[in-house]
């Protein structure tokens, strides 16, 4: 019955949509679309799984129906540490369900779950009617006992106050940081129950503060014994059969730029100009030749879908035999790669396009100081030291710009936010904290790497073939209409008469404050406002950068979509054809694995983002009581957070510390105002704060108003 499980569902979906006012059980379900009575087994196992994807809602002795028909509503548990919390649905357009104490006693911070609305005479009430998805498992925290039992106290305190461990209490001290796993989730009579896994130490430790990130977001940290295995018998050298079935690249002056940082090199590039027209070779490791479809590497990158970077480690999606080897194209080193040949022309348009299996050997690993040294100061030994490859670089200047223009003429977004890099010290403690460096060195790689993204996308669009587009859907109307009003009390007008915002209403609005006093508030505002770019088979296009064909081509080392579209590009050189049922075997695969490497993606920038804020919290925990000018960069309705200016660190006011008023927070003002003398905080203000309280464990900041 496996291969007949998305027609079953299909059936039972529209059988139910006919009837949306009837629950029904299995059998009732099987003679309705006309089964026979040896399916019942599968029938029940395809309601299970409908109910599980929240397609269809689970009811009372053991019957189905439609979750609209129930009044049903989907989404994720926001806790709140008082024990209350909201439901944030999937439906933008709703509104957020407020669940009591009593059905949290079900649901944890995180879960994905499906709330049936009973009317009240006071109103709707919602009540869980069933669990989708846990949003925990694996939970990190510090030791506590009473009365004999043993107790984790969450990192994150939404999760639950305190979850008691099972068994004898464990010899471990209090207070040190330990990791659990749930054996029992809690009901409406018990709570949760967790097995203790791991003690990691003492919470003031930066190690075990990083580790307990690590682990909390369950990221592995080492490979299976199958895939190590297949990793040291790859190839360390390219034979010659191999580089003769190539197109030949080895005698192009081919560079890689990268930070300094950098490790693993997914890309090189090589330019030259004939009559006119610019040749731009953007030569992409090959990861598709040393990593076979299902091999023990493969089954390990698809679920690690990336690598993550922080500050002072990464987890790369590859062992370092392929990611800092075979694979990385570094310098003087021949290297299997597939290659994007663009042909630009005056205007900066893609007039023609190539893609070819090649071999390359890269002449230098660049910087992007170095590119930036030569390109903008001029550097005299920098340029003496690159002579032969000046002329390239000029001509990549040349190119990026063109290019660049077009996409502006387009209407890409280009949000002008800095960034902030942490400077570590030999031992990985942060000692600084600067603005990233973004020159034109590394907008040269960017244009290349969209373009060749572009390019592949268009091409593999007009063959026919599935394929993992990298899209990014336009704002709701909503989060517009939220920000409207804010943006109009600074002077600037969202066009909101329109269906549908263009990325050019946008781009005008960010160049239009471009180097005015409130263009970063903006920007943060407007950017908080857009969705998040995901993977998927369905080509909707992608919103921030105007581009009707996208998608990730160039980092196969470290995204697993780039390699499988590196393999979709691989079968269309080598003549394949699909067959109609083929091609639907694939948009399977591709709708699945576009949800789990977008999920995974996401989990990933959570991960660094906790990373860098502990390391913020590090950085800071010297400056208690030292005083800082700093800006309001959002607001809540328990306070307003603050980045300093000397630094890229953010901090909460808390508004209980105000004592001077009695503080309001007013959403849709975007303002927090007291009640009593009107004092007004909003987005952008400039403030001075005193640095109060630092949990480094929890990454919080808290500052005070001077």
């Amino acid at each position: 019955m496996p291969a007949l499980s998305r027609t079953v569902k299909e059936k039972i979906l529209s059988f139910l949509a006919a009837r949306p006012r009837h629950r029904l059980t299995p059998l009732e379900v099987l003679k309705g679309i006309g089964a026979r009575r040896d399916d019942l087994d599968a029938i029940s196992d395809s309601l299970r799984e409908l109910a599980r994807e929240g397609r269809i809602v689970r009811l009372k002795k053991n019957h189905y129906a439609l979750p609209q028909a129930q009044n049903c509503v989907t989404g994720r548990v926001h806790a709140h540490p008082d024990g209350y919390g909201f439901l944030i649905p999937d439906d933008k357009g709703r509104d957020d369900v407020y669940l009591n104490r009593r059905e949290m006693r079900r649901v944890m911070h995180g879960d994905r779950v499906m709330v049936r609305m009973d009317k009240k005479r006071t109103g709707e009430e919602a009540h869980v009617a069933q669990i989708l998805e846990r949003g925990q498992k694996r939970l990190i925290g510090t030791y506590e006992e009473h009365d004999g039992r043993g107790y984790l106290i969450p990192m994150d305190l939404r999760v639950a106050p305190a979850i008691p461990l099972a068994g004898r209490p464990p010899k471990v001290e209090t207070g040190k940081v330990i990791a659990a796993e749930i054996t029992r989730y809690g009901t409406g009579f018990s709570p949760p129950e967790a097995d203790l896994l791991e003690t990691l130490g003492d919470p003031d430790n930066p190690e075990v503060q990083a580790r307990a990130i690590i682990f909390r977001y369950s990221l592995p940290t080492s490979f299976s014994p199958a895939a190590k295995r297949e990793a040291e018998i790859c190839p360390r050298s390219i034979s010659a059969a191999e580089s003769g079935a190539r197109v030949d690249l080895r005698a192009r002056s081919t560079v890689t730029i990268d930070g300094e940082q950098a490790r693993d090199f997914d890309d090189a590039v090589s330019i030259e100009k004939i009559d006119g027209i610019y040749h731009l070779y953007v030569s992409i490791a090959d990861v598709s030749s040393y990593v076979a479809p299902d091999s023990a590497l493969d089954q390990e990158a698809y679920q690690r879908a990336t690598s993550v970077y922080f500050p002072d480690r990464a987890l790369p999606m590859l062992p370092e035999e392929l990611s800092n080897g075979i694979c990385s194209l570094n310098p003087k080193q021949d290297r299997l790669t597939k290659t994007a040949l663009l042909e630009i022309n005056a205007r900066g348009e893609v007039v023609k396009t190539r893609f070819f299996n090649s071999v390359i050997c890269s002449d230098e690993r660049m910087t992007y100081t170095d590119v930036r040294r030569i390109l903008v100061d001029q550097d005299v030994e920098c340029i003496e030291r690159y002579r032969p490859l000046v002329d390239s670089f000029k001509l990549m200047e040349e190119v990026a710009l063109l290019l660049c223009e077009q996409r502006r003429a387009r209407g890409t977004l280009d949000f002008d936010l800095p960034e902030a890099e942490i400077v570590l010290d030999l031992q990985g403690t942060p000692e600084n904290i600067v603005r990233a460096e973004r020159s034109i060195a590394h907008r040269i790689i960017e244009e290349f790497m969209i373009a060749a993204n572009e390019a592949v996308a268009r091409h593999l669009k007009e063959k026919g073939f599935p394929l993992l587009y990298r899209i990014h859907d336009g704002p709701e109307r909503e989060a517009l209409e939220a920000v409207a009003p804010f943006l109009l009390s600074l002077g600037y007008r969202l066009p909101l008469k329109k269906e549908k915002a263009t990325p050019k209403d946008l781009q005008r609005l960010l160049e239009t404050c471009r180097g005015k006093p409130e263009e970063r508030v903006l920007n943060h505002v407007l950017l908080r406002a857009m969705k998040q770019a995901r993977y998927a088979p369905e080509n909707i296009g992608h919103f921030g950068l105007a581009s009707t064909c996208y998608t990730h081509f160039t980092s196969p080392i470290r995204r697993y979509p780039d390699l499988i579209v590196h393999r979709i590009l691989g079968d269309v050189l080598d003549g394949k054809t699909l067959k109609a049922a083929e091609k639907e075997d694939r948009l399977r695969y591709l709708q699945e694995a576009g949800r789990h490497t977008s999920e995974r993606e996401r989990i990933a920038m959570d991960a660094e983002r906790e990373m860098v804020a502990l390391k913020k919290a590090q950085f800071m925990m010297d400056k208690i009581g030292e005083e800082f000018g700093g800006f309001v960069v959002s607001l809540a309705s328990f306070g307003f957070f603050v980045e300093l200016e000397n630094y890229f660190v953010e901090g909460l006011v808390k508004l209980s510390t105000l004592e001077d008023d009695a503080y309001q927070y007013y959403e849709k003002e975007y303002i927090i105002k007291g009640r009593r003398h009107g004092r007004k905080f909003r987005l952008g203000d400039p403030v001075r704060v005193r640095v109060a309280r630092i949990n480094v464990f929890r990454s919080e900041i808290d500052f005070e108003l001077v």
